[in-house]
């Protein structure tokens, strides 16, 4: 079952494990200057609104009611991340482990292959969850993956549209397969609960600091922007340890900020600032290392694809507004897989 809950996606599995519950956040964030290097992890600047999409039928596309599942608002060149939690479950110092699915325009976001419900190790096309706190953008290379922007459908920009030449779908989809409950059980606790947080938050008047002229166009798709560095982890478990008989996906439509009104009633959130504009104002980014595990080699697919900046060079068209370069200043390192109360030891 999937549910709602303050604006974030709650996959729950009860007749699997009583407390298998993973929590799923769309984040808005920084779009990172689309150049030549590979940035570190910008900000967490709140979550996005989601609705439900049956709320609103007479004001959407038929197609996004066929599909149900939620809507949210970005405006074009917005900048996104994924957020996964998964359910602590004390008494076994673990958090229940989830094989998670992503798509844009349902094209893995992980592998560049079209949609397949199931899950495949060679290659790798799914995230671990607790094991991969979130997922910023397509895994081009290893270690890299490029940013989700979102841009029109019909652009020629996004993912969805470099690989197959159509704009069909857009938005994202997602799945989630619980691991099974005898095999957690059995297994030696996973990773301990580790707390950090990217999650941080601006305040109003900076959020509301880039102005912004978008087009009207409802219906969004995600493409690839600005290199970050990100790994995708390898699943730390056997791909039969995966409960393939239960599982719960869900449709993610995009439509721009500026058209959200007219459907919901509501106002769109403020436009984020710009990279420049906060590393300024003296705000971390974040560098993050998962200690122990590996990372996937990244997709040939995705890495061919070409990023907004690129195109619109091509196309004679500036797609993004200020992706002016940017040096770092104040840099906030999380480290994760270490024991409750290890004190980490690093270089003198």
């Amino acid at each position: 079952m999937i549910e709602l809950k303050n604006d974030s996606l709650v996959f729950s599995f009860s007749k699997v494990y009583p407390e298998a519950r993973l929590s799923l956040d769309l984040m808005r964030t920084l779009r990172i200057p689309d150049d030549d290097s590979a940035h570190l992890l910008p900000p967490g600047l709140g979550q996005f609104p989601l609705r439900h999409v049956d709320d609103f039928g007479k004001s959407i596309p038929g197609g996004w009611v066929e599909h149900g599942g939620i809507v949210f608002p970005m405006y074009q060149s917005e900048a996104m991340w994924l957020s996964f939690s998964s359910n602590p479950i004390e008494q076994r110092e673990a958090s229940y482990p989830f094989a998670i699915k992503i798509a844009t325009g349902k094209i893995d976001a992980v592998t560049g292959e079209p949609w397949r419900d199931s899950l495949h190790s060679e290659p790798q096309d799914y995230v671990v969850s607790p094991t991969q706190p979130w997922l910023d953008g397509y895994c081009v290379e290893k270690g890299i993956v490029r940013q989700f922007v979102a841009m029109p459908l019909g652009g020629g920009y996004t993912a969805e549209e470099q690989v197959t030449g159509e704009a069909e779908h857009g938005g994202l989809q997602i799945i989630a397969y619980p691991m099974k409950r005898e095999v957690f059980e059995k297994r030696f606790p996973v990773v301990p609960v580790v707390h950090f947080d990217r999650h941080m938050h601006m305040e109003a008047d900076m959020c509301s600091a880039m102005p912004s002229a978008m087009p009207d166009a409802m219906e969004m798709g995600l493409a690839p922007g600005g290199q970050m560095r990100q790994e995708i982890y390898e699943d730390p478990f056997d791909i039969s340890d995966w409960d393939m008989d239960h599982s719960s996906r869900c449709f993610i439509h995009i439509t721009n900020s500026l058209v959200w009104r007219s459907i919901t009633g509501e106002e769109p959130p403020t436009t984020p600032p710009t990279a420049r504009e906060y590393t300024e104002a003296g705000f971390p980014w974040f560098d993050y290392y998962a200690d122990g595990e590996t990372a996937v080699s990244g997709s040939s697919v995705l890495g061919g694809l070409k990023s907004v900046a690129t195109l619109g060079q091509e196309k004679g068209d500036v797609p993004l507004p200020e992706n002016k370069s940017i040096d770092v200043g104040s840099v906030v390192t999380i480290r994760a897989g270490l024991k409750p109360n290890q004190v980490r030891e690093a270089a003198f």
